[in-house]
This record gives C-alpha cells, structure tokens and sequence, in this order.
C-alpha cells in the first residue's frame, strides 16, 4: 500500500491471551474516510467487535488510535482515543486523554493498538518500537495508576509513556479510567475493560516519526493557531479553568443539585474557583503539547505535593449534586477518584442516586444523605474496593443500580443508555436535552456541543424546539471531526471557520484534500458509523430518550423554576434529528449507509 504522510498506515493486533503479536495493514481508502482517533477506531470496532458480545469477555477488543496530527507542532494534538464496547453502556465507548503517551504511542510506528484476550495473570504490556513484551504486574496489584508510572518507568526508564489503571480497573467497576500523566480516559468504564484482561498497564517508547505533506506551511500555520489560542476565546480557561463555568451555571439555574432535584445550589460561590483559590494553593499547568494551560491544579491536605486536577465535571458531581459544600471534602473525594481510578461524573452520579434512594427510604443507609461530605468520601472508597454495605451495588452504576433497588427507582436514575448525565440540567437546557438523548456514548457532553445553542440568542432554552435541531447537529458534527483530528474542543472559538481550518490541518499534515463541505459528510460518516456499531450491538430507539423526573417533575427553583421537558416535543426534535442524519425517523439506518461506512476493505 501507499502510506500517506502523517501515518504509518499499521495496526499492532496483541494478544494477551497467547501472548503473541501481529501487524495489520490499513489501506489508504480507511484513512481517507475515517482519519484517526474516534472516526477509525468506529470504523476498527465495527470489524473486530463481535456483536452482542460482553465488554469484559476476553474477544472484546480494547483499542488505543491515534490520528495523523500526533506529533505535528499544531497545539493540543498530542491525543488519543481509547475505544471498545462500554461495560457501563453495552454501547460504543471513546474516551480521549492529552499526554506524552500519544506521542510516544504514534512513534511505535502504529496508528492504533488493537488488544484483545486476557492475561492469566496482572500483566505489563510493554512495547517498544516495533518490539513487544509481557512483564509480570503482580507487584503493582492495587496501586494507583501514579504509581505504576513511577514504578514501570524507574525500571524500564522514563522515555517510555505510561497508561494504567487503578484498583477501581482491577475490581471491574463499570466507571473505572484508564490514566496516564495525570490524564484520563474517563467516561464508560474503559479501565474495566482493561482490567477484565489482566493488564494493569500499557507502556510505549518509540523512534519512528511520520513525515507530513507541507512541513513549512504546517510549521507557520501552527504558529498562528497558538497566537490565537492564546487570545480571548481560551481567556475564562487560562485565568480560572473550566470550574469558571460553576457560577454561570448556578446563574441560568443550570447547575444539576441533589441528583437533579434542583438547578442551583445554594452553596455554589463557596465552591466557586474565585473562592476556593484564596484557601488552597493553585497552580497551573498544560496538556502535552498545548498552548492554553487550561488546567488548575489544587494542593489539598492528602495531596500536598501533586495536588489535583479541578475541572468543571468533577466539582459539579462530587459538589452540588451530592448536596456537598465543603470544597475541602470536593478535592479530597476528586483525588480519590483520580487515585482509585474513577470517573468523577459517574462516581457522583451514581453516589447522588444512592443518597435520593437512601432519603426516600429504599435503602437502609442512613449516613448516605445529601450533603455528607464524610460519607461521600467512604462511598468512593467502598465503589473503588467493591466493598462495604453498598460497594458493589454502586460499582454498577446508577442503571443497574435502579434496576437491582427497584420500587421506582429508575424514574429517578440520572442516566442516558446507562451512563450517567453530566452537570448540565437538561429542563433548562433543552437544545442540549437533545443532545444527551441521542448520544452514541450516552449522556454526554463532549461528543455533543449543543448547549452552545442554549447559551446563545438562536434558541429558547427553556422552550426549543425543532429549530434547535440543526444547531445540535452541527455541534456534534464538529466533535466528531476534532475527536478524530484529534484537537481540543477549547480550539473551537479560535476558528472563524471550523471546518475549513480542519480541512486545512488534514491538507497540511497528510496531503488530503477536503473542501469544507467533504469535511461535513466525513461528520457524518463518522457519526452515523457509530450508530452503526450500537445498531449491531442492541440498541432500540426507546434508548434515545431521558429519565421520566425530566418529563414530570419540574424544576424546583431559579430562573426554570416550573418548567419540565416535554415528551412530545423532544420526541419530534429526537425524529427531525435522525431525518436530517438520513435515518429513518426512529433511527435505523438505510443499507445504502451502512454500505457506504463498510464499503472500504481495511
């Protein structure tokens, strides 16, 4: 085959199993159609996944795809995806993570790494170059992913790049992470499925560089990318990091409280990053190979020397939907998470659910009530051990947690197709309610931008309707396409014209051609390929829809107080939705589009 510039045009198939390796081949059709990073690791699934298989089974692939702009001076390029079956979901699963190891990873001379089997027991997957070997992990069962880093690279030698799970990935929890420099592959329980195969950690050293198509232009380009990411667009991101939205939030009563009982909370300035920073000690810090510096990283009593990563995310759901004011207790329940190795949202979605379930009497925890800071804390600790009166129960997640609880539980389980919805209210926010129905991955706000509709004059976010639809296509379309370059969504208001600037980092980095149209049928190509997958893997169009609370009980104070989502209405967004994708009105796909995603051999 011919290897366009910016790949190398390999897969490295591993098995764990039988401890052997082999070099798959990628042809230039592939590439072309589905870039890198999410759009070819679809397009990977839908080869190496059975259908209807069990995400912890050993033939169920782990995938780790990079993208052709890896290792390009472009800013925030230095990504890469993590993709299987979710054991979360039963649903498609791409998590992103920023860190050395993609780097790293793309110089093993591979575009993706495809691991199937499971190891007979805790093992080290440890690849260099082109070479490949199995160390034992059995001294590292139980440590956190931090740890493993330390450990692996003081033995093998810190050029080589480290993603690890923690405990929480070795006791299967269906919300565990796959870390790497403090980075996280976070949302559907990817570190489970690594767990289930008995590899506690991938380590990646390599010397093959990819050439690109135009080196001066793409070296002049990228200069003026990060000038203007440096600018007023990333501004809020640079000055407070993504926890500035908390306030915002709270304001336009979007802020989920109490597992959704509410949109504001009462406490929020006391968790508010203008606050919080005049107690703890704050730094900040930037993914590999960024210009923004978006991270804010607090130093707390556990953790007074690495300190922990505040993002938005992780203080919404630890904070105000578990009632929890206590910023103190917020970062110390954010370290354990990233130490067991837990995703925060579902963490604190699922411990939210228990604390509703516990105050309506449908379990006997009296400790588990909103605003226990201290029970939170042990909460996390019992999900991540599968231990204490509820460990197990809640290492589940909320959707089979519900369904185990019953007596009515589920009307109140914060989930879209199991995984558990993210801090933004879906009643107040109803172009973004669209969103989360549809979500390929579930309740998501990373593969879907359109709260950028509500927050604008274009819809009424307390009343939208079928003009919102085209709005939130467009934004999911355009995830898709910065998930598969792979680039950060803060770029997102540096472009003045997104789909042209990323036809123009294609062009640059591997000589493809794409008008800004061709960009936007790859968009599509790409989503309607992951619904393809969760078409082959059981999915029903009833799946695409929210909880019966958003439906029937209105929001209870701030600027929504009253208002509830109507069925109907979202029900003929969710229709309109999938006759401007081309599907049918329920969502199935035509046999000319599923023809068209399959049609290039590997």
């Amino acid at each position: 085959m011919t290897v366009r510039f910016g790949y190398h045009g390999r897969i490295l198939r591993v098995d764990l199993s039988e401890k052997t390796t082999s070099v798959l081949e990628l042809s230039d059709g592939v590439l072309s159609r589905f870039i890198g990073g999410i759009g070819l690791g679809t397009r990977l699934l839908l080869e190496h996944c059975p259908d209807g298989i069990d995400p912890l089974s050993p033939e169920a692939p782990l995938l780790f795809v990079f993208s052709p702009l890896v290792g390009s001076p472009l800013t925030t390029s230095a990504k890469f995806a993590v993709m299987a079956k979710s054991p979360l979901t039963q649903r498609i699963n791409d998590s992103l993570s920023s860190s050395g190891f993609a780097i790293a990873g793309k110089k093993t001379g591979f575009d993706a790494l495809l691991i199937v089997g499971a190891a007979d027991s805790l093992t080290h997957l440890v690849i260099d170059d082109s070479s490949v070997r199995f160390e034992s992990a059995e001294a590292e069962r139980g440590q956190s992913s931090r740890q493993v880093e330390q450990r692996l690279q003081s033995r093998i030698g810190n050029d080589f790049k480290v993603a690890a799970i923690g405990p929480a990935g070795e006791n299967l929890v269906r919300y565990a992470t796959i870390s790497n420099e403090g980075r996280h592959a976070g949302r559907g329980g990817l570190g489970a499925v690594m767990g289930s195969k008995n590899l506690k950690a991938v380590a990646v050293r390599g010397s093959r560089q990819t050439e690109f198509a135009f080196p001066d232009e793409l070296i002049a380009y990228s200069r003026e990318v990060s000038r203007r990411s440096f600018g007023p667009a990333t501004q809020k991101y640079r000055e407070l990091g993504t926890v500035s939205n908390l306030l915002t939030f709270n304001r336009l009563g979007a802020l989920p409280t109490r597992n959704f009982q509410a949109g504001t909370f009462e406490a929020a300035v006391d968790l508010a990053p203008e606050t919080i920073g005049q107690t703890f000690d704050r730094t900040r810090a930037s993914c590999a190979a960024c210009t923004i510096g978006c991270e804010h990283i607090f130093r707390s009593k556990s953790s007074p020397d690495d300190g922990v990563r505040l993002e938005y995310e992780n203080l919404f759901a630890l904070g105000p939907l578990c009632g929890v004011r206590d910023p103190a207790i917020v970062i110390e329940a954010s370290r354990l998470c990233d130490e067991l190795g837990l995703d925060t949202v579902s963490a604190g979605g699922t411990i939210a659910f228990a604390m509703e379930c516990a105050e309506r009497g449908l379990i006997d925890a009296p400790e588990l009530r909103f605003g226990n800071g201290e029970s939170l804390l042990q909460t996390v600790g019992d999900i991540a051990a599968r231990s204490g009166p509820f460990g197990d129960l809640l290492a589940q997640g909320s959707r089979i947690a519900a369904q185990q609880i019953g007596q009515g539980a589920d009307w109140f389980a914060a989930h879209v197709k199991g995984l558990e919805i993210p801090g933004y209210e879906p009643r107040t926010l109803q172009t973004m309610a669209l969103g989360l129905a549809v979500g390929t991955r579930g309740a998501d706000h990373n593969r879907s931008g359109a709260y950028q509709a509500d927050f604008s004059e274009r819809v009424d976010r307390l009343n939208a309707g079928l003009e919102a639809v085209p709005l939130a296509i467009e934004t999911e379309n355009e995830a898709a396409l910065m998930d598969s370059l792979i680039l950060c969504k803060f770029l997102r208001g540096v472009f003045d014209d997104r789909l042209a600037e990323m036809a123009t980092m294609l062009r640059l980095t591997t000589g493809i051609e794409r008008s800004a149209d061709e960009m936007a049928a790859l968009a599509e190509r790409i989503v309607s390929a992951k619904k393809l997958f969760n078409i082959r893997q059981g999915w029903t169009p009833e799946e695409d829809s929210l909880p019966d609370r958003f439906f029937e009980e209105p929001i209870s104070d701030g600027p929504g107080r009253g208002v509830v989502l109507n069925r109907e209405r979202l029900g003929g967004m969710i229709r309109h939705y999938n006759e401007l994708r081309g599907w049918s009105p329920e969502g199935w796909l035509s046999p000319e589009i599923e023809a068209e995603i399959l049609g290039e051999q590997l």
